[in-house]
């Protein structure tokens, strides 16, 4: 028995609304389309030319000073000249487009200028901004150019006659070698103008069509764009579910299975008080003082198991305080150099899990003397580096420890980067964006 599923295919593209009136052609040429078609290809013209010249002049001062550093911020400059751009055509193509195309850049409201700049140079609609850029003065600029002098010259034929009547009685030649002898003789230079017109219009029409699916194409958001940030959203969710189910197993084995265990170890107590006045029952309070071990034990290590799975130090104090507490704790001497502000909470965990995942791979496969762990925020980018002078070897992709990690950084839009030659030393650095 076999079964099919549909699936669903992904929406039509709308239609380009100048093509579509082309259709009817009587029409067309009697409304407001090549107008409005001539307008947009006029102002293009303008718009793309002065932008030619803005990339052009960036991009050769920017090589030019690029030695002392002012270069850099011109390329960069001339990398995102596009955004602006882009978010103006968006707008001008009401011209010739009811139709809106929407912006394909994610928000980024509140955050700051450092942070708003790297997401936009990581974004690849900023670089095909960046394409429509070059190619808007050469290619649709000159076309658009081409068209409109079509339009001027085909107006100059239109009003031929009239121009002959006003400069009555000099000559005048539309052929060279042949003067027109009067205003009836001009009504031939009157009907080229038309026809001429008439090109013009189509010709601006099918270029401003044109223009219409190269904005689409390049300045919209594409389908595979928003499968893949919409994949991201997904797994930062799962990854804040996740965290908040950790915290609440956290709670219920602090506020329950703990005090309760605590509640048997002093019952136990108690009885074994009570066993060792009543004469002859001295086995028997032997037996509860060693269930009364049993009881601390299993208290200690619920504990651990509790501090491991999220410790409460790391939410009221930071992961400074976090990261020393573990480095206290570890049978490795461990020197911690951490200058860290408070930080989200998911950049925290993520780092906080990381560095005790790397200190347990020290502790039980390196053979380390020290470990060293140093850690700074500098431009909204938390970077850690945890360093042991062990025997190196470590190989991330050996285990599911490294890798998970390198997954959950990932989701941040992070990196984990391990660095382990055989005879050592072993590097693992982290990277990990705080904001945008």
């Amino acid at each position: 028995m076999s079964a099919s599923v549909a699936v669903p295919e992904p929406p039509a593209e709308p239609a380009v609304a100048v093509w579509a009136a082309m259709r009817r052609p009587g029409r067309f040429l009697t409304s407001w389309w090549p107008w409005r078609c001539w307008g947009y290809l006029g102002t293009g013209s303008v718009l793309g030319y002065a932008v030619l010249l803005a990339l052009v002049g960036l991009v050769g001062l920017g090589l030019l000073l690029a030695v002392v550093g002012v270069g850099l911020l011109l390329l960069t400059a001339a990398a995102t000249l596009g955004v602006p751009l882009g978010r103006l055509e968006r707008r001008r193509l009401r011209f010739v487009e009811p139709a809106p195309v929407a912006d394909p850049h994610t928000p980024l409201a509140g955050a700051r200028l450092s942070a708003r700049l790297r997401t936009r140079l990581r974004e690849r609609s900023t670089w095909r901004e960046f394409g429509y850029a070059v190619l808007l003065g050469p290619v649709f600029g000159a076309a658009g150019f081409g068209v409109l002098t079509l339009l001027a010259f085909s107006l100059i034929l239109v009003s031929t006659p009239v121009f002959v009547w006003a400069v009555a009685p000099e000559q005048v030649m539309l052929i060279p070698g042949r003067v027109v002898s009067g205003p009836p003789e001009a009504l031939c230079g009157t009907a080229v103008g038309l026809f001429g017109l008439a090109v013009s219009g189509y010709a601006g029409a099918l270029l401003a069509g044109a223009q219409v699916k190269t904005v689409r194409l390049l300045l919209g958001p594409r389908e595979e764009d928003a499968r893949v940030w919409e994949l991201t959203r997904s797994r930062v969710r799962l990854v804040d579910a996740f965290e908040a189910e950790r915290r609440r197993i956290e709670r219920d084995l602090h506020d329950g299975a703990q005090q309760q265990l605590v509640a048997l170890s002093m019952t136990l107590g108690l009885a074994e008080m009570e066993l060792r006045q009543v004469p002859g029952a001295a086995d028997a309070a032997a037996l509860v003082a060693r269930g009364r071990g049993e009881a601390r034990l299993a208290l200690e290590q619920l504990r651990d198991l509790v501090r491991g799975i999220h410790p409460q130090v790391l939410s009221d104090h930071g992961l400074a305080a976090a990261v020393a507490e573990v480095a206290q704790r570890h049978p490795v001497p461990v020197t911690v150099d951490l200058d860290l502000p408070r930080l989200p909470e998911s950049v925290e965990v993520t780092a906080y899990f990381t560095v005790t995942e790397a200190l347990t791979n020290a502790a039980k496969h390196s053979g380390a003397a020290h470990i060293g762990i140093a850690g700074r925020v500098e431009a909204d980018r938390l970077t850690l580096t945890i360093t042991d002078d062990g025997r190196g070897g470590a190989d991330p992709g050996a285990g599911a420890g490294l890798a998970g990690l390198a997954d959950r950084v990932a989701m941040l839009q992070g990196r984990l980067v391990v660095s382990s030659p055989v005879g050592g030393p072993t590097e693992l650095r982290v990277e990990v964006p705080c904001s945008g």
